[in-house]
């Protein structure tokens, strides 16, 4: 069993939600434990999770957000710099999942948050398993 931390930017609190129980129905279904902080948003997961990986305290992590798109630049700064932190941090071996939605509209966001439909929490929990076990497999 393995230990999880779900980082979630928590602006969308009905989007979040899904986000968060399919993550950890995933987890959960694999036998591992989470916990879940929050952060005020996208552009702080990966600081968050770059502090918690040096407490040791988790194995892996499950970056959780939702960006929608507005009318200003603003969307592709938070989308891509999110995105390029996490993405650094993976290539150091942290085992991280990215369930970070970038999407259009809330519609959008619904299907893809919903458990019952595209469950992209839960997918970013199989990818943060995954991750973690590759990163056991070449340790």
């Amino acid at each position: 069993m393995a230990k999880f931390l779900i980082v979630e930017a928590r602006f969308y609190d009905h989007l979040n939600d899904m986000l968060v129980a399919g993550a950890s129905a995933a987890l959960k279904a694999a036998g591992h434990e989470a916990e879940v902080i929050t952060v005020p948003g996208a552009l702080e997961i990966p600081g968050a999770i770059a502090l918690a990986d040096q407490s040791d305290l988790y194995d892996g992590f499950v970056a959780i957000g939702v960006v929608i798109r507005g009318e200003t630049y603003h969307f592709e700064i938070v989308a891509g710099e999110s995105a390029r932190g996490i993405m650094a941090l993976t290539m150091d071996g942290v085992a991280i999942g990215n369930g970070i939605l970038t999407v259009e509209n809330e519609e959008q966001a619904l299907v893809r948050a919903d458990p019952g439909q595209k469950d992209k929490g839960g997918e970013a929990a199989k990818a943060a398993i995954a991750m973690l076990e590759l990163r056991n497999r070449f340790a």
